[in-house]
This record gives C-alpha cells, structure tokens and sequence, in this order.
C-alpha cells in the first residue's frame, strides 16, 4: 500500500479545521503523522486495504470535537432530577412497547445470559432511547480528531484500530459508521474495545453488528453484562428511608456493611438477611427518603458506566418496566 501523504488531505482538514489552519494552530505534520501511524499499525494486524483507505482517505478533524471535550459541562444534577429525567414515563412507556414488539428476542438473551428482559431493556432506555439517539458524528473523524488532539492518544488510537478490525471483519463500511462524537455507538453505545470483547452474534448470520442489528446489539448487551458477573437472582438496590441526622458520608456507596449493622442505624426499610451492602444518598441534597442499598449488581453496573446515579436509574427502571 502506498504511504499517504498530507496532500490528501489538504482539502478537507482545512475545511473542517478551517479556525485552527486560519490562526496558524494547527499542525499538518502531526496529523500527516497520526494518519500514516494508524495506516501502519492497521496493515500490521491485518485489517484489509478497503477499510484502511475509507478510514483515513477523506480524513477531516472536527474542531467541535475538541472543544466538546475541552468544555464537558461539570453541572451535576442532584439525585432526585436525575431520576426525573431518565426514568420518566415517556421512557417507561416505550420500554413497554419494545418488550411488547422483541418479547422472542428478549427471552432468548434471557435464556443464554440470565439478563432479565426489564433490565436489557433499562440500559437500551438510558443509552440511546430505544434505538432512537444512536449518535450522528462520522466516528473515523472523531478518532482522529481526539487523537490529534492528544489528552487521550493511546486510548483513542485503540479505540480507531478496533473499529477498523470490527469493520474489517464484520463487513461493515467505516466510513457509514456514526456514533457519539466521543466515540461510543449502536443501541447499548458500546465503545470498540469494549464491542470487541462482548459482541456477539445474535442472529447466526456470522457478523456483528450493533449498530442496525438489534439481535446482535442485544446479545451483545446481554454477553457483557453476563461476564460482568450479573446475578439474576438478585436485586440491584433496595430504596430505604435514613434518620434525620445520618452521616451522609456513609452514603457513598464504597463503605460496605452487614444489612443487620445497616439496620442498627435506624435505617427504615432494610430486609432481614445475612448478606453485605452499600448505600448511596445524594449528600450535597440531603433527603431521608431518598436513599438506596446497594447490591452486588448495582457495582456490576457501574462496571458499564461509573456513575452512582447511572446504576439507580438502571435499577428504577427496570423495576418499572
């Protein structure tokens, strides 16, 4: 294969890039060596020569991918509005229809996983609304943007390599593959690495693809969560009631207890069971009766994404649903 050369290019990065080149930031020797590094690196582990060109031919950097990543807001909501938003009844009555709609499908992940068809359907909610906000940025160009960009290299570099192996090997044309600006994608928004570790094929065709296929975006959804360690048997939070002058330092949800010591604290609602768990308030917007233990799949969860108030969200609704 030909070594591609910055004139390639030209065009497009300065269209796309059009305030950087114009204030003289923007380096094409970086990005002429980011461009032929992935070509390098993606012959060396056998993607074929189709997927490497519609990768990096049309190459463009997005300066709004960068400033997105620069500026991610630090606004948090509290616990209580970030239930409003995610578990709302619009959501919960669209979670019924798709059970209605993939009852087969859903019960065949349940078979082989032992996922629960409520909580498939919790994360397929919260991830991309039924199928419905899967992402529209062109994820070759946001790779390369963010690798350009540098605050991240190594993670994005693999992330535009697995992509090019999944396309490669799937028959999937990069170059139509759209996702997150940052990078995630399909029904569940799986990242690459991650979709190459979890994918699986649901409906035997011998390709996987999460994106228009929603038998492989649910197998795949329930192989994570399976080799996560998911319990079916067991519930993901129980929502309690804490006394007036709980020491909310408790409530992050790594200090682990016994439900018996849990109990002694004047904890209302905590079962009687030989068993440990966690508990999780919001801290800064203290509220007695919004309060939940937590299990050991709600940590399972935060496995996916790392956000207390995420694995609530999943738990409330797929007890909802």
């Amino acid at each position: 294969m030909k070594k591609l050369s910055l004139i390639c290019y030209l065009c497009s990065v300065l269209y796309s890039g059009a305030t950087y080149a114009a204030e003289g930031r923007f380096d094409f020797d970086r990005w002429n060596m980011i461009l032929n590094k992935i070509q390098d690196r993606a012959v060396a582990e056998n993607v074929d020569d189709r997927t490497i060109n519609a990768a990096i031919q049309d190459a463009a950097f997005i300066p709004k991918i960068v400033w997105r990543d620069q500026n991610q807001s630090e606004f948090k909501l509290t616990l209580g509005e970030y239930l409003a938003k995610t578990v709302n009844e619009k959501r919960i009555a669209n979670g019924h229809k798709m059970r209605a709609k993939y009852p087969t499908l859903l019960n065949k992940v349940h078979q082989k996983y032992g996922v629960s068809p409520e909580v498939i359907l919790a994360f397929w909610g919260l991830e991309s609304n039924y199928g419905e906000t899967k992402g529209s940025s062109k994820l070759t160009d946001s790779f390369l943007t963010l690798i350009y960009e540098g605050r991240r290299e190594q993670f994005f570099t693999d992330q535009m390599i697995a992509l090019m192996k999944i396309s490669s090997k799937n028959r999937i044309q990069i170059e139509g593959v759209r996702g997150s600006w940052a990078g995630a994608m399909g029904h569940f928004q799986f990242i690459p690495t991650t979709l190459q570790q979890y994918g699986a094929d649901g409906n035997g065709d011998g390709r996987i693809d999460i994106i228009n296929n929603i038998s492989d975006a649910m197998f795949s959804a329930g192989n994570y969560l399976n080799r996560l360690g998911w319990n079916p048997n067991e519930k993901i939070v129980r929502r309690v009631e804490l006394p007036e002058n709980f020491d909310v330092s408790l409530c992050d949800g790594k200090t682990k207890k016994s439900l018996a010591e849990w109990a002694a604290m004047d904890i209302a609602g905590v079962p009687d069971a030989n068993m440990e768990a966690g508990l999780v308030c919001d801290a800064a917007n203290f509220s007695p009766a919004l309060a939940y233990l937590t299990y050991p799949n709600f940590y399972r969860i935060k496995k996916w994404n790392n956000s207390n108030w995420y694995a609530i969200a999943i738990a409330e609704l797929a007890e909802k649903l």
